[in-house]
């Protein structure tokens, strides 16, 4: 499977401060990547040294095997990007923006345009001053999702959305994908990745922590269980996969990371009144993950 997009040993500093540390990831065609961290990780730095805006201190990134600094303008005709906080031209009405951004694309559907535009509820013909930061959002999804490109990379795409528009947008992501088109989606919603994404990749203060196939890693998380006893719980700290493990009023909850029938068989034997498992979500993947490294 071809490589869309390559990221080798990136750095980058601002005056001495190391903003991403020795980043390497990959995305292959016709895949969903989710780019997690919170807000001040390095996810838009690494996005701005892809889109060829900023330049990194060592490293390099490609895009369909292209060096995304010296190719910039080849690439920039397949992708399509969405900022966080968009900012368009405040006297142009959203259609004129439309039209203007449409323009500067060799292809351009403009049936799937006014598709979307109905699909996301929005009325091009105000002034972009007018509108709220939802309403400017749909502007660079609208643009982005007509142009069908071979790359989508989306910052913080879903901010601003209301619930409705938001679960239009995932619908329009996986047409993207059910299309072939290749999504890089920068995001700090867990819920949203998780429904979304084939791939993870988890950044925190510049350093990648983790990476890989969103159902493999889940899989490593493996069950998280809650038991409530009468008296106190069984002490379960000598099984070294179990982890986060806490004890409040009788109430024994905690993380297997591997076999569970053993951990299940020492918590029957205290008799306890009820048992709860569940499968592990993104969140507890992430927050395990981020808590330990």
């Amino acid at each position: 499977m071809s490589k869309i997009l390559e990221i080798n040993n990136l750095e980058k500093q601002y005056g001495g401060i190391k903003v991403l540390n020795n980043l390497s990831l990959s995305l292959d065609k016709g895949k969903i990547l989710g780019y997690l961290g919170p807000n001040g990780a390095g996810k838009t730095t690494t996005i701005k040294i892809l889109l060829g805006l900023i330049k990194q201190s060592s490293g390099d990134t490609k895009i369909f095997g292209l060096d995304s600094q010296i190719d910039k303008v080849m690439i920039h005709e397949r992708i399509a990007y969405v900022p966080s906080e968009p900012n368009y031209w405040p006297n142009l009405t959203a259609k004129e923006v439309l039209f203007l951004l449409s323009s500067v694309r060799q292809s351009y559907d403009r049936e799937y345009e006014k598709e979307l535009i109905v699909k996301f509820d929005f009325d091009p013909n105000k002034k972009i001053r007018q509108y709220s930061r939802g309403n400017k959002q749909k502007i660079g999804l609208i643009s982005a999702l007509a142009t069908k490109a071979d790359l989508l990379i989306l910052d913080e795409p879903s901010t601003g959305l209301d619930p409705l528009m938001d679960q239009f947008f995932r619908e329009s992501i996986r047409r993207a994908k059910d299309n072939g088109q290749t999504i890089f989606l920068s995001s700090h919603l867990l819920e949203e990745v998780e429904s979304l994404c084939d791939e993870i990749a988890i950044l925190k203060n510049g350093t990648l922590i983790e990476s890989g196939e969103l159902s493999k890693l889940q899989h490593l998380a493996s069950v998280n269980i809650e038991a409530t006893f009468s008296n106190k719980p069984p002490e379960l700290n000598k099984f070294k996969h179990v982890v986060n493990y806490k004890v409040a009023n009788n109430i024994l909850t905690c993380q297997v990371n591997g076999d569970v029938n053993e951990v299940l068989e020492e918590i029957l034997k205290h008799k306890p009144i009820r048992v709860y498992s569940r499968p592990t979500s993104l969140e507890d993947l992430f927050m395990s993950v981020y808590d330990n490294n």
